[in-house]
């Protein structure tokens, strides 16, 4: 599948960031933007999410195929794959398959385990029940969701996602009966085998439960060149809430 993507920058070592589950490339362009500065970075969008072709099918086989379609489309040698969150799993899996087209991943806030998909079904659940057909402005839309989904952070985080069709109509990017369908694929793990050599590090947020004390024995187990680094007073959204201190880390990996 071709994917969307925006790249930014000139350097002579590729970065792609990959999203999380529900988010887009536009979410990454502001740290894109500063890390442009030294590498070129790619901004893609996955399939089913942002600007992307909607699909059928969406697992991590397909997730992970997509980015290295993607690197051999844009005659990428050895690039640096960031993943948050479903993003770094589909670079995980992506190292695990393909090693020798990777030079270093950076996976931001996800551990190589299965998590509980409850709340994110849940959402989901949500959020289709609301038919955009019966709105025309996007206030009523997120006077609507706030019944449902009260977080300001979570439901400012969906409603990026809201845009106007080619007919003036509102809709989602997201495809959101496939992520209802098969968002429970998301949960595997099973892309662990054996050690990853690749030089990793994982960044972590310290108000995030996604990477405990059991999931660094687990990702120690199985990466064998790796940091561990904490992003403070940050949670899952390592990236936006202490952009500074993920900044510096990335880019102090990034060019060693």
């Amino acid at each position: 599948m071709k994917l969307f993507s925006k790249s930014y920058g000139s350097g002579n070592t590729d970065l792609i960031i990959i999203h999380g589950l529900f988010g887009m490339s536009d979410n990454w362009s502001t740290i894109a933007k500063k890390l442009a500065a030294n590498f070129k970075v790619h901004l893609v969008d996955l399939r089913n999410h942002g600007r992307s072709p909607h699909s059928d099918v969406f697992n991590y086989d397909v997730l992970s195929g997509d980015i290295v379609e993607y690197i051999y489309d844009h005659n990428i040698r050895k690039p640096i794959l960031l993943g948050h969150s479903l993003g770094g799993k589909v670079a995980m899996k992506l190292a695990f398959s393909y090693p020798e087209i990777l030079y270093k991943q950076v996976i931001v806030d996800i551990s190589p385990r299965v998590y509980s998909i409850d709340f994110h079904k849940d959402l989901l659940s949500k959020i289709i029940k609301v038919n955009l057909d019966n709105y025309e402005k996007r206030s009523d839309i997120e006077e609507i969701l706030s019944n449902d989904i009260p977080d300001l952070r979570i439901r400012s985080f969906v409603l990026k996602n809201l845009y106007r069709d080619i007919n003036k109509k509102f809709a989602w990017r997201f495809n959101i009966e496939i992520l209802i369908q098969q968002i429970s694929n998301i949960k595997d793990a099973g892309f662990l085998n054996g050690q990853c050599d690749i030089e990793t590090l994982f960044i972590k947020g310290e108000n995030s439960n996604y990477i405990n004390k059991e999931d660094e024995f687990l990702i120690q187990k199985h990466f064998s060149n790796l940091r561990i680094e904490t992003i403070n007073g940050a949670g899952h959204w390592v990236h936006a809430e202490n952009p500074d201190d993920f900044y510096t880390q990335v880019f102090k990996f990034c060019s060693n």
